[in-house]
């Protein structure tokens, strides 16, 4: 789950299009979490001036760290929750009745549309060591009203990344490789549903490799630091640049790249984000994507009353997240300023 709520409401801003390549790096922040117990949280999507790549909304990272996770049943609208481990083992359970371990490797997408609610517990009773991303996915308004869904995937294609030869001459060293979470990559599509034009995909750099990932010219794309440090030869029609990422940053890229050249002094790895520009700005609030503030409203009042709209999750008697006071000003749609 999150907290978006602990963001001030901003006032309605010109939006600005995606119109060519980008190299802007944007730090993530640490963020208080309700319903996890003494948890490192850092989010890294939404960002003040960049709310969305593609249709991706939402990055949080929790961890590393030896914890207790214990996030109680909470609700989604409009939305899909892209859960990927990176230490660890979570437990998801929802209201249409999914009960799953998730582990390194293994993909859980959950797809909210009109309204779902899940828990995700570490496994055990003490702490445990864990890292995982979770990511949010908004979907479209073809998708946003449906039923509910869920998918469990443990076995994701992949896809060689060719290492090259840089400007300066250093050697190529050994291909990288991308596990395809979402979308496509490469021409490598995952089996996971997805509702728009998107990738999502992790990227291992062995040492002393520069790779050159290929992008789609049409999307716009960003990397995010997980592990390592990379060097970014990151391009644009005004200049040259070379860009250190760790994984306390994203990279924005822009858009009309066909390929984006890396290099990885000591390995790495890296999430990969991009996607067709999403067809709408959306109002973002706690755990639910909407289109206007009283959409997140009506949701709010729902699950306060305990509506069927969202269901129940087994195996936690009445216990469940109470949704947070709403600001006092309008909530507004989130644009892009770069």
């Amino acid at each position: 789950m999150t907290r978006l709520d602990v963001d001030a409401p901003e006032q309605p801003a010109a939006a600005t299009a995606c119109d060519g390549p980008r190299a802007l790096l944007l730090e993530s922040r640490e963020v208080p979490l309700g319903g996890i117990r003494a948890m490192e949280v850092h989010r890294t999507l939404p960002q003040r001036d960049l709310p969305m790549v593609g249709a991706w909304c939402f990055l949080d990272r929790f961890g590393p760290q030896v914890t207790t996770m214990r996030v109680e049943p909470h609700p989604h609208i409009g939305l899909q929750t892209v859960t990927w481990p990176l230490v660890g083992d979570v437990r998801h359970r929802d209201s249409i009745g999914s009960d799953v371990d998730v582990s390194r490797g293994a993909l859980n997408l959950m797809t909210s549309g009109a309204g779902i609610s899940h828990s995700e517990y570490s496994l055990g009773e003490g702490d445990v060591p864990l890292d995982a991303l979770q990511l949010w996915v908004a979907l479209p308004e073809s998708r946003r009203h449906g039923a509910p869904a869920f998918e469990r995937h443990e076995a994701l294609p992949r896809l060689a990344v060719p290492a090259v030869t840089g400007g300066s001459g250093e050697a190529a060293g050994e291909p990288g490789e991308a596990v395809v979470v979402l979308g496509s990559l490469g021409g490598v599509d995952s089996p996971a549903t997805a509702y728009t034009p998107i990738v999502g995909a992790e990227l291992r750099i062995p040492a002393g490799s520069r790779v050159r990932l290929p992008l789609d010219p049409a999307w716009e794309h960003a990397l995010v630091g997980v592990e390592g440090t990379v060097v970014v030869h990151a391009a644009t029609s005004e200049a040259e640049s070379s860009v250190d990422l760790d994984r306390h940053h994203l990279l924005y890229l822009g858009i009309h790249r066909e390929a984006i050249e890396i290099s990885a002094p000591d390995g790495a790895t890296l999430f990969v984000l991009g996607g067709e520009p999403f067809e709408d700005d959306i109002v973002m609030w706690w755990n639910f994507v909407g289109r206007s503030h009283e959409e997140i409203v009506e949701a709010r009042e729902e699950w306060e009353a305990r509506s069927d709209r969202f269901g129940r999750v087994e195996g936690h008697g009445d216990v469940r997240i109470p949704a947070p006071p709403l600001p006092a000003v309008r909530l507004t749609q989130r644009r892009r300023r770069v």
